[in-house]
């Protein structure tokens, strides 16, 4: 009997999906029950213990919580995974607690300055200048207008000239060949640790205290060049590297020269990438504080010349205005801190809507490649 005609008895027809399938996605209710008992027990424990005597909550935490915890975790490994169970679960207990204390520090954090530069707010505070305030002046008067003018020059002004330089690193480390490509990977790799404070400290000792310039707003965006060239570049070489090859070879199939399916093709497809990569190295400068006070000290006048005398930044303003110590500065102090937070915060949410976008662009690439090769 030859290969075809033993072929001609097979069946070939498809397979029903076995009921059975996917065994990992079914739960056994004692299993369900045991691990809801081990996470809810020791909290019970803890509070009727704590509360008996009184205990500070921390304490209460940290000396009945956590072992009885550990414990029950142990304990539900063991039945359900045997002896191999007892690690996993001490690294599941572990993990959720680590979890929930830094969500809770962070939460903390932002409720603090949510709350307290709420009460500062108002359109005198985002649009006035500190000229004739002093720290006890009422807030009824003055505000960071001025700062968050010379925040966006200094920033733009960075931004402007970061972008590109970063962009053409990108591109030289993935569309090149270049016996530098290592030397240069290791700087940017090495830069991207620079402490702000260093790069502060370089700008001044070269420019302001040899007497080649005076503070300056084009100093301190010189300062921060250097923390958020390494952002840019990082970020959009992953970007680049991301786009299928497939588009370029295509377009090189076609009969376009290098460059031009680089511009064409490969550059379009990493644009949302790339946008991505900008806005977090900028989320990543806003708020330096020490290259600013070290380049641009501080100004109560509303400047609009990044080249000439001394200009006010929301990072400059916090420190001059919490360095005061009165009930005043202090408060103002948080104001500042809070539209520091609301631009990252606007700055990552763009950052996410635009990554997010570029999966969903992503994914129906794919699915009418598939539809495509399915035809």
């Amino acid at each position: 009997m030859t290969t075809f005609e033993a072929s001609k008895d097979l069946d070939l027809s498809p397979v029903a999906r076995p009921a059975n399938a996917e065994p990992w996605k079914r739960k056994d209710p004692k299993q369900v029950l045991g691990v809801s008992l081990a996470a809810i027990l020791p909290a019970l424990i803890t509070f009727l213990v704590g509360t008996t005597i009184s205990a500070d909550p921390t304490i209460a935490v940290v000396a009945i919580f956590l072992p009885l915890q550990l414990v029950a975790a142990g304990i539900m490994g063991v039945r359900i995974f045997g002896r191999r169970g007892i690690a996993e679960s001490l690294l599941i207990v572990f993990t959720i607690l680590l979890t929930i204390l830094v969500g809770s520090l962070l939460l903390s954090v932002l409720w603090s300055v949510i709350s307290a530069g709420a009460q500062t707010i108002s359109w005198t505070f985002l649009s006035q200048n500190n000229v004739y305030i002093s720290p006890t002046t009422s807030l009824d008067y003055g505000g960071v207008g001025h700062s968050i003018i010379g925040t966006l020059l200094i920033v733009g002004l960075t931004t402007l000239v970061t972008v590109p330089f970063g962009i053409a690193i990108a591109v030289y480390l993935t569309e090149t060949r270049g016996k530098a490509r290592g030397a240069i990977r290791i700087l940017i790799q090495a830069m991207s640790g620079l402490p702000s404070v260093v790069a502060g400290l370089f700008v001044y000792s070269a420019l302001i205290a040899s007497g080649i310039t005076q503070y300056a707003g084009w100093a301190g965006s010189l300062a921060l060049l250097p923390l958020m060239l390494p952002t840019v570049a990082r970020i959009a070489e992953e970007a680049l590297r991301l786009v299928p090859a497939d588009y370029r070879n295509g377009a090189l199939a076609l009969g376009a020269p290098a460059y031009r399916a680089f511009l064409q093709v490969t550059l379009p497809a990493a644009k949302t990438g790339i946008v991505t990569a900008v806005l977090l190295g900028i989320a990543r400068i806003i708020g330096e504080t020490a290259p600013l006070l070290l380049t641009t000290f501080a100004a109560n006048n509303t400047s609009f010349n990044l080249f000439s005398g001394s200009m006010s930044s929301l990072p400059t303003y916090l420190y001059q205005y919490i360095s005061n110590g009165n009930d005043t500065s202090t408060q103002r102090a948080w104001g500042a801190a809070l539209v520091v937070l609301m631009l990252v915060g606007i700055l990552f949410t763009t950052a996410r809507v635009l990554g997010r976008s570029k999966k969903t662009t992503s994914k129906s690439l794919t699915k009418a490649t598939n539809a495509r090769k399915a035809k």
